[in-house]
């Protein structure tokens, strides 16, 4: 399958339920891209976004708990 980029422009994005409030180690995740599940450093909100399929992102979340 070819790469294709995904358009985040529209994205809102959350701030995870286990980031701190002092601004340290935030991970921010977008919500509403079927299929994508884009995550980035809330520090960077301009910076890159790592690009989950939902799968992906499933098992990670699981394995993490």
């Amino acid at each position: 399958m070819p790469y294709r980029r995904a358009d985040l422009t529209s994205a809102t994005w959350r701030t995870s339920s286990h980031s701190n409030s002092d601004g340290g180690n935030c991970v921010e995740v977008a919500d509403g891209l079927p299929g994508l599940v884009p995550v980035r450093d809330s520090k960077r909100p301009d910076g890159p976004a790592v690009v989950f399929g939902t799968s992906a992102w499933t098992a990670f979340v699981s394995d993490m708990r």
